[in-house]
């Protein structure tokens, strides 16, 4: 088995904190997860995660105008410079404060950052490997001017289209004006006038007036004019406040704005849920939408005007509104709360997830979407598994019901529960489907019910603690069930009589699970051992020590060095890889171990985050952050000068998990549950920061149609040449064939395409398909979609097709989604032959048999002629036949 899994996505989580970001071509939305950003593709309905990570969680996040550069800024001032098309880290730097404010020039050269009540301009840094940039600088950024003014955070910064002016909205009640470099006659302006800290402020399009917007909810509008006093001949020339309006939202607070200059629409974000779109200069009210139950902290408008985002971090939630149709683009949740189990669907298609908040998620994996919620449990679900036939998922809840759903129809059909109330902690269900089983912590029996009818068959006893962990074997013959009693016991659930075989170890079982084969049984405990179990014999084969492997990085709190808490010492979570060789193991701690199970090697380890904004993932203890009041991490320096509704502690008394969404508390690093893909391929992980998702195929192959200066169409056809002479010398060269038509594909010449592709002699397709680079293979099927119905070479191009599906049907079927436009255009056209082809033949059968309905001259039978009789009007031919 191929161990050399990499991250791949985050899923499960869609929006935490800081700023939405459109790309410049409006296509594509940015946003900060964690320490991490997501990418979401609005066109092409999927989404990917940029393997850049932070020390802490991302607060600020801007793109250059090209589109090539993107800036990312933690809550300590820490900055990643990333070359965002080919997702590669260029730069790190550090701004010496939190960073509130962050926006690059219209041109590309400068970008602006608010550093407290400081505005710092930067240059922007080169590109490397372009013709500008060259190799790597050794000291890429530059400090452009530093300019102070303002008395309280800078909260948002604006440039105007000319790149020459700055405009910064303050806490401290006003904005104001400032340059990039020195004007002659220009002095740095205050706009002075509201009665709460200034939201934003804007330019219009032709920088003739300034829009600003206050937490109170008054727009003003300000105009460079000149205004003539009573007892002066000659006005003042200054910006004055030529109107004001009003949000009149009662009691709630503006929290966000945005503005689109070229079509004068402004958008403004309420703490109560509401959003409003409004024209200007007139303040006509065109939309009042309530899109959440909590504050809106971000909105933003995409390059045309068409397309509105909204995050909102209590609850998790992303929204992208088309405001002129009245519909979502886009509308993903992440959990409330803490993730409790996962499991994958039977075509790896699927990832289902359950939570503390009780809701279940099913979960694209080629997309990263999130495609149905359900919601009928009232109470934490805990555990999840899958029927090996069927679409058919169950769930166990603390609420005391065990659930079936239908994921075709995407309902709840059956709902099992105990004679008494009890909470269901774990989950077992039988490969054939016939019965379920759940373990309780309230009761000590195992409940066994018929999937068929709901009915209770069978309430297992022998274990003296709760039950915190099942599983069947392949076949469906026994059931292992692991306890806090320090016993592992195999049930014959379908054998006449229903003792059990226990297992003793020496602590608390925390999980169990069957090698695929039901031969052996791998389990967990409380003191960090990993058990192997012959199934047959009762005998333990073998053991590994996991404290080591899994214990690493310590709380905020603790006065222990991570090597020496006791509280990450033990896996809670284990699972079999497909074809059992390899064991995947998770707990209370930031690492993910992978076990070589016939040698008990540890064959890598994970590391989940090194987000420090969760607790557990430091290594070492850093006297600095201690204070005489305790960890400096867990106090409020702030104190009255922060916001009262930061203030505001409503989380509940001793709640360590605390919310996931907005990370009122700092919460724990911990993976509570693991799963291997059935193809194997990947794993995925439930963890404190989301769904994380480890791959053998994330090998980013970056856009390769780029032309060199050697790519010619001279060079091509040579290389066609050289390809062919070789081909006759020495039977066969795939590789020149391949590179031509690589080339060709480069040039993007569709004539030129088409020679090099006919060139090709048909006993090499199938080496070339096998050869060619996946990123090439959906330009390549669009283009033999349009040959096969443009060209009369219908059997050429079958072989080119049928060898794709033979070589990459894999790939193809895991890309699906990607690739479903060029898949149904090569179906279409596949379908059109096909008719005509019928056409063709149904007409040539009614010739033929007009022809044979003719009667034969019995002169001419023996020479094997037919003459059409003299009676018939056909002008006295002779057709004859051999």
């Amino acid at each position: 088995m191929k161990t050399d899994f990499k991250f791949s996505n985050l899923l499960g989580t869609v929006y935490r904190k800081g700023n939405l970001l459109f790309t410049p071509d409006g296509t594509c939305l940015l946003s900060p997860v964690g320490n991490r950003v997501t990418v979401f593709d609005l066109v092409n309905n999927k989404s990917y995660t940029l393997p850049l990570f932070h020390r802490k969680n991302i607060v600020r996040l801007d793109l250059n105008p090209q589109g090539n550069l993107l800036l990312t800024v933690d809550e300590d001032g820490r900055a990643i410079l990333t070359n965002f098309k080919r997702r590669i880290v260029i730069y790190h730097i550090s701004f010496k404060g939190p960073a509130d404010a962050l926006k690059f020039s219209p041109s590309g050269q400068h970008f602006a950052v608010g550093i407290g009540r400081r505005l710092q301009l930067w240059q922007t840094p080169s590109v490397p490997g372009t013709d500008a940039g060259g190799d790597l600088e050794y000291a890429p950024f530059v400090l452009h001017r530093e300019l102070t003014g303002h008395f309280d955070t800078i909260q948002n910064i604006e440039w105007s289209s000319d790149s020459r002016f700055i405009l910064t909205s303050s806490k401290d009640l006003t904005a104001r004006v400032w340059s990039l470099d020195p004007q002659d006659g220009f002095e740095p302006t205050t706009l002075a006038g509201h009665r709460q800290g200034v939201k934003a402020a804007f330019f219009t399009a032709d920088q003739e007036a300034i829009y600003t917007v206050s937490e109170d909810g008054a727009l003003f509008r300000w105009e460079y004019t000149t205004k003539r006093l009573e007892d002066e001949v000659d006005g003042e020339e200054r910006w004055r406040i030529m109107r004001k309006d009003f949000f009149l939202q009662n009691d709630a607070k503006l929290k966000c704005a945005s503005f689109h200059a070229q079509s004068n629409l402004l958008v403004v974000g309420f703490s109560n849920g509401i959003f409003g779109l409004y024209e200007l200069p007139d303040f006509n009210n065109i939309h009042t939408l309530s899109v959440s139950q909590s504050n809106i902290d971000f909105v933003t408008i995409n390059k045309s005007g068409e397309w509105l985002a909204f995050g909102s971090s209590k609850f998790g939630q992303l929204l992208v509104w088309e405001w002129q149709s009245e519909s979502y683009i886009l509308k993903q949740q992440g959990h409330l709360d803490s993730l409790n189990s996962l499991v994958y669907s039977a075509d790896g298609q699927r990832v289902i997830t359950t939570a503390d908040d009780g809701k279940i998620k099913v979960w694209d994996t080629s997309s990263g979407f999130c495609i149905v919620t359900f919601t009928e449990h009232t109470g934490a679900v805990t555990d999840c598994k899958f029927s090996k036939k069927g679409n058919v998922l169950y769930t166990a809840s603390l609420d005391g019901s065990v659930r079936a759903w239908d994921l075709i129809r995407y309902r709840n059909f059956r709902t099992f529960t105990a004679p008494s109330r009890l909470g269901f902690t774990s989950l077992a269900v039988d490969p054939s489907g016939e019965v379920v089983c759940a373990g309780s912590q309230d009761s000590f029996d195992i409940h066994v019910w018929s999937v068929q009818t709901g009915q209770l068959l069978e309430q297992l006893a022998g274990h003296e603690g709760p039950v915190v962990s099942l599983a069947f074997a392949a076949d469906g013959s026994n059931l292992v069930s692991g306890s806090w009693d320090r016993t592992v016991r195999i049930w014959s659930i379908f054998g006449r009589s229903q003792t059990s075989e226990p297992l003793q170890l020496q602590s608390d079982v925390l999980s169990v699970d069957m090698r695929p084969d039901g031969k052996q049984i791998a389990a967990s405990s409380l003191d960090g051992q990993l058990s192997f179990w012959n199934v047959f014999d009762a005998v333990q084969e073998s053991a590994i020590e996991g404290r080591r492997d899994v214990s690493g990085g310590r709380k905020i709190s603790d006065r222990r060095t991570a090597a020496n808490v006791e509280g990450t010492k033990s896996f809670t979570k284990i699972t079999y890889s497909a074809d059992g060789t390899c064991l995947l193991a998770g707990g209370n701690s930031k690492y993910i171990c992978l076990y070589d199970v016939t040698t008990g090697s540890l064959v890598k380890k994970y590391t989940v985050s090194v987000n420090m904004s969760i607790d557990g993932t430091q290594e070492y203890l850093n006297s600095k952050d201690l204070t005489e009041a305790g960890p400096r991490g867990l106090l409020d320096e702030a104190g009255e000068a922060s916001d009262l509704e930061g203030r505001i502690d409503r989380s509940l008394p001793g709640a360590k998990r605390g919310d996931a969404g907005a990370r009122n508390t700092k919460p724990e690093v911990r993976v509570s549950a693991v799963s291997f893909a059935p193809t194997g391929r990947s794993f995925c992980a439930a963890t404190t920061e989301g769904l994380l998702i480890y791959s053998l195929d994330t090998e980013f192959v970056f856009d390769p149609f780029d032309l060199d200066i050697d790519i010619t169409p001279d060079s091509i056809l040579d290389t066609l040449q050289d390809a062919k002479k070789s081909s006759h010398a020495t039977s066969t060269d795939d590789a020149s064939f391949l590179k031509a038509l690589i080339m060709a594909f480069r040039l993007n010449e569709a004539p030129l395409i088409r020679t090099v592709y006919e060139s090709i002699p048909y006993r090499d397709i199938s080496h070339i398909v096998r050869s060619i680079p996946q990123a090439y293979l959906p330009r390549f099927i669009r283009f033999i979609a349009h040959s096969t119905e443009e060209t009369p070479h219908f059997e050429f191009n079958l072989l080119w097709i049928e060898s794709i599906l033979s070589v990459h049907g894999r790939y193809l079927k895991e890309h699906n989604g990607q690739l479903a436009p060029e898949l149904r255009a090569l179906q279409r056209v596949l379908d059109d032959f096909r008719d005509s082809l019928k056409r063709l033949t149904e007409k040539n059968v009614y010739g033929l048999n007009y022809l044979l309905s003719k009667p034969v001259l019995a002169s001419k039978k023996a020479n094997n002629t037919l003459r059409i009789n003299e009676s018939a009007p056909v002008d006295q031919e002779m057709i004859e036949i051999e």
